[in-house]
């Protein structure tokens, strides 16, 4: 340690020992205080005690300084048997009064950490700079690493943390990359499936549908499904991208959550017969604050007609798909609960990424893009709530969703 370092930490153990001293001593100067307020309590009392035992008249307050003077022999006379034990109590209180030595080294002792941390961030203001050397080095290191080889290392322990941090940044550069590189793969995979049935309806047409009506009303047909199809897609694209670049303003205003699930209950039992939709709201919750949020009711209301289609699609005819509300202290929630083919743990980690369809729903003849639930978890993010999901192969899926007040 050199000179300045021990000076330093010289200086600082006499201000910490002289903080010490004077905490001591503060604490000190009230004990004497109250013994001596205590004492003379207790000689006042007795003085008092020794009146009543005389039967004499009260000492007047204003002159029992006088009387005590006046009959002061009378009063030893008569407290002498106790005095052993004022002399005991004197004692006990000089032992209190020199346990000031044994405080003031207890408070260093609790001192001592502060004083520590005071040491060390000297040494960290007072340490130099980096040198030119190791910033050429980390330069270095720095050009040879990229997002593909997200790895910083200089093998210089003094820039151990500057390492890890870049490489964590470099690490969520290259998740982003990928994240784009497969979006841009998938929406090319999705839009490629209903371009290709198109072109071979359009040849199929070309070459048959002129003169074969069953062909022409055919080819029409699929047509206008994956015109439909392909119609979807893009506009679920388009809002996941306005909503990327912050393009998609939402129009707040009071809503009353119990009765926008009400609502998408009734529209889901007039246009789905082949479903059992069940609702636990009723008529006295559409109208209680306890279910009153601030949102987009627009918004909201689509991200429950997702997840409630996503449970049509994925549930066998005839099974029940149950909504709910939910409402306590701090958030107003809604539950969708079906009776569905399920998902594994596995896919159901997975259930909100763009395109992601597990190999159960890919099977399925009427399985969407798998932007769907991205949408809907978008929406949910984007009012400050959390969607979950708890999906248990062959016996159902129940999504949750919360939203602050």
């Amino acid at each position: 340690m050199s000179s300045g370092t021990n000076s330093t930490v010289r200086d600082s153990g006499k201000r910490f020992s002289s903080i010490a001293r004077s905490i001591g001593l503060s604490y000190w100067w009230r004990r004497l205080l109250n013994w001596i307020f205590l004492d003379v309590f207790v000689l006042i009392a007795c003085y008092v005690c020794w009146h009543v035992a005389r039967r004499l008249p009260l000492p007047d307050p204003m002159n029992i300084v006088e009387e005590f003077s006046n009959n002061l022999a009378a009063f030893f006379s008569f407290a002498k048997p106790f005095l052993p034990v004022a002399i005991f109590i004197a004692l006990w209180e000089l032992i209190d009064l020199l346990g000031i030595f044994g405080d003031i080294r207890r408070i260093r002792r609790k001192l001592q950490p502060l004083n520590e941390l005071a040491l060390a961030a000297e040494s960290l203001v007072s340490a130099p700079i980096m040198d030119g050397d190791k910033i050429e080095t980390l330069e270095q290191a720095i050009s040879r690493a990229s997002v593909d080889s997200p790895n910083v290392t200089t093998g210089d322990q003094d820039l151990r943390s500057i390492e890890v941090a870049l490489n964590g940044l470099l690490r969520q550069m290259q998740e982003a990359k990928l994240q784009q590189m497969r979006f841009v793969s998938d929406a090319s995979h999705e839009l490629r499936t209903p371009i290709a049935v198109i072109q071979g309806y359009v040849n199929m047409l070309d070459r048959w549908g002129k003169t074969d009506e069953t062909v022409l009303d055919e080819s029409i047909e699929a047509l206008k499904l994956e015109s439909d199809h392909m119609q979807e897609l893009v506009e679920q694209l388009l809002f996941l991208a306005r909503g990327d670049s912050g393009r998609n303003p939402l129009q707040r205003m009071t809503i009353n959550l119990a009765e926008v699930v009400h609502e998408v209950w009734e529209e889901s039992c007039m246009i789905d017969a082949t479903h059992s939709y069940r609702c636990t709201i009723s008529d006295a919750d559409m109208v209680d604050a306890r279910f009153s949020i601030i949102g987009d009711l627009a918004m909201i209301k689509q991200s429950l007609r997702i997840i409630v289609q996503n449970a049509e699609k994925y549930s066998p005819d005839g099974t029940a798909i149950t909504l709910s509300a939910t409402a306590d202290a701090t958030h107003v929630g809604y539950v969708v609960q079906d009776e569905g083919i399920g998902m594994s743990q596995k896919d159901a980690a997975h259930a909100f990424e763009r395109f992601y369809r597990s190999d159960g729903a890919r099977n399925e003849t009427n399985a969407g893009s798998g932007l769907g639930l991205s949408i809907a978890k978008w929406i949910v993010d984007t009012h400050n709530g959390t969607i979950d999901v708890l999906s248990r192969e062959g016996v159902g899926t129940r999504f949750t969703v919360r939203l602050p007040r």
